[in-house]
């Protein structure tokens, strides 16, 4: 099974953080940890500032590793970091549906992805760190 590497940002602002929603593709419609896949030399880290630029048109700040998810989908393996990202820049959907800044009581709301939702407790959990 082909193996797929990205990296997600949970960007967090004012106790929330960011769910964007699919507008097409396999997953359509279906809730996720921005960001994307990393390309061959680019770290998790480098692929999360490019794809966060192209997605939502903002630079982020990259933060720690909330963790690692390792999820097998019909038809591939997905392997993905999580970090804590900030911004402070406007965001502007490009690629998606719809966004939403989830606090810990709603962040259960959205359907999410599987392998997203695998990190939504442990997000869930360090959240309020970040009063």
């Amino acid at each position: 099974m082909k193996t797929v590497r990205v990296a997600a940002a949970a960007i967090y602002r004012d106790n929330c953080v960011l769910a964007v929603q699919k507008a097409n593709g396999e997953f359509k419609d279906g809730w996720e940890f921005p960001g994307g896949k990393i390309e061959a030399g680019e770290t998790p880290q480098q692929a999360l500032i490019r794809e966060i630029h192209e997605e939502l048109s903002a630079d982020v700040q990259v933060g720690e590793l909330i963790g690692r998810v390792e999820y097998d989908y019909p038809n591939f393996h997905l392997s993905m970091d999580c970090f804590w990202c900030k911004t402070v820049d406007p965001l502007v959907l490009k690629e998606h549906k719809a966004a939403r800044w989830l606090n810990a009581e709603n962040l259960f709301t959205v359907d999410w992805l599987p392998a997203d939702i695998k990190l939504v407790k442990t997000i869930r959990e360090q959240l309020d760190r970040f009063v």
